[in-house]
This record gives C-alpha cells, structure tokens and sequence, in this order.
C-alpha cells in the first residue's frame, strides 16, 4: 500500500491508494500482437513467392509491352502503340487469335467434360488404381515427346500407321499429308492435345470423388434417389466442385496457352499458319525477332483473357454449397 498524504495536510487523514498492477487489456493485446506477427511470418514466404513470380513479372510485362526494346536499341516509351499494331495492322496475331480461341472452344470444355466423366466412370470399378495410372501416364509426358509417338501414327506418307491402315482398307488411295496440309494441321493439333490434357484434369476429379464420404451417397438414397444418374447430378456434382473449379481453370490455361504441341507436330512455323497461336506468335516475336516490347504486348493480353476467363470459372462452380 501507498501512502499519498503531502506534507502539510495537517489533521486530514492520509489517502491511501492501492499498488498499481498490469492491467489484463495490456497483456491481451501483447498476445495478440504476438499472434499476428507468427501469423505474418507464416505467411510471409507465400506472399514473397507471389510477388516475385506473379505480381513483379505481370507488373514488368505491363510496363514493358508500352515500350519499343528489341535489345540492340535502347528502350523508349511508345505508350499504346504496340496493343494498337497488335489489333490494327497484325493479320498474323489475328489469326493466331482465331487458331486459339478454335483450339480452346474444343480443347477447353470437352477436355474438362471428358476428365470428369473418366473420372467417374473409372472411380466405379474395381481395379481403379490401375486403370487410374494407364489414364494419367500420357500426361506425365512432355509436348514434344508426344508429338513423337502421333508422328508415327500420322506421319504424311505411306508408312504412317494411319495411312497404311487407309489404304490397306481402300478407303484412300493416295495418304493424306495431316502434318503439310493446312485443313488437317489444326484438327490434328486439337486431338493430341485433347489426348494429353484429359490427364491432370482425371486426377484432380478422381481424388474428389474418393473425398466423397459413402454415408452421403445412402442418406440420398433414403431420400429417394434411385440411381446413378441421380446420384452424379444431385450428389456427385455438387461435392466435386472445387475440384471442377480447379481443373477447369488449368484446362483453360493449358488451352490458351498451347505451343509446344503444334510445334512438334507441324513445325514452327506451320504451313500456312494454319495452328499458329498466341504463344507462338509471342515465341516469335521474343526470340526471333527479338521485339521484347511487342512480345509483352502479346503477352499481357494473354494474361488478361486468362485472368477474366478464370473469373467467369469462379463465379460459375466456387459456390460449393449453391
């Protein structure tokens, strides 16, 4: 105990104040300032990783793409020159433009709608995990070495497994150059990559559909559900669909973004530019032309369909319990 009496409070009794503690405010608040700070430090490395791989690189590009740099000549601001070169006076962009929004419209929606539907359809058979691996081994390959194994099957001349197995049926008299001939090319290109995607998109449906808890699919049954077909569309869809919402985004990028396949398949560039697309078209301009500021251009738009196309994706399946 305190005793405040002054000197000279003579015949007044002496005021006496209990000692001063730490109140309990202060020590909540250090607890939670200790809290956010192991929080900031947990997320830091992820919030670093995504500021040096996507923020920085998106910001440079923007930067980057309203300038002419071509790595001999200094830089100089051009403004919007580049976006209005790309969407006036580029035949050549517009058709790429065209060959990838062909290409996703095919590639995109039935590579998504086909990994499901294996998914689901090999989740119920027995032997899953083995028809789960025969499904997933293609996509571990890469683009190139794909373009290898459809080569041989569509290779222009006679020796090409299709083409022999044409003619030896006399449907054809002659073999079909699907590598050289501008209507085959693009076709060609689509079903390889339809082929090589259905992959990635399988295995992320499969593990949601084995998340999906057994006593949900039998109270639905008590409920009135009679079948399979009922099962996938008021229990299996619903339960899936953060992995729809994944698989469909990365299908869209994977489709937008082709490249690789289409050069392995027909070369770069392909006759008549019949599967010349957008990253081709930024592979040319970057690293053979040299045109840094042009290819950003390129480049920037493509992030940004990507960037919109995954938003309409959000808005349609992120709502699971809807």
């Amino acid at each position: 105990m305190i005793n405040t009496a002054r000197k000279g409070d003579i015949g007044e009794p002496a005021v006496v104040e209990p000692a001063v503690k730490e109140p309990k405010k202060r020590k909540k608040r250090n607890r939670f300032r200790t809290e956010q700070i192991s929080a900031y430090l947990m997320a830091a490395p992820y919030v670093i990783l995504f500021m040096v791989f996507i923020v920085v690189p998106v910001v440079w590009s923007l930067i980057l793409s309203l300038t002419h740099y071509n790595i001999v000549q200094d830089m100089r601001w051009a403004g919007l020159e580049n976006y209005k070169e790309l969407f006036t006076n580029d035949d050549l962009f517009i058709k790429a433009c065209k060959n990838t929004f062909s290409f996703a419209i095919v590639v995109g929606p039935f590579g998504f709608l086909g990994s499901f539907f294996f998914a689901w359809l090999i989740n119920q058979l027995k032997f899953r995990n083995a028809y789960a691996l025969a499904f997933y081994a293609p996509s571990l390959t890469g683009g190139l070495a794909m373009s290898v194994i459809w080569l041989n099957l569509f290779s222009s001349d006679r020796y090409g497994l299709v083409n022999d197995r044409l003619i030896s049926l006399g449907i054809i008299s002659e073999p079909i150059r699907w590598t050289m001939d501008p209507d085959y090319i693009l076709p060609l290109v689509i079903a390889v990559s339809m082929w090589s995607s259905l992959g990635n998109g399988f295995l992320t449906n499969l593990a949601g559909l084995n998340n999906i808890p057994n006593d949900r699919y039998e109270a639905a049954r008590i409920d009135g559900i009679k079948n399979k077909f009922q099962e996938l569309i008021y229990i299996t869809i619903p339960s899936v669909k953060p992995q729809l919402l994944f698989s469909s985004i990365t299908g869209l990028v994977g489709a937008l973004g082709v490249f690789d396949v289409a050069t392995g398949v027909a070369g770069f560039p392909t006759p008549d530019n019949a599967a010349h697309t957008i990253v081709g078209h930024m592979y040319d301009y970057a690293f053979l032309r040299f045109e840094l500021g042009y290819a950003a251009a390129i480049a920037f738009i493509l992030f940004i369909l990507n960037f919109g196309l995954g938003r309409i994706f959000m808005k349609i399946f992120s709502s699971v319990d809807e």
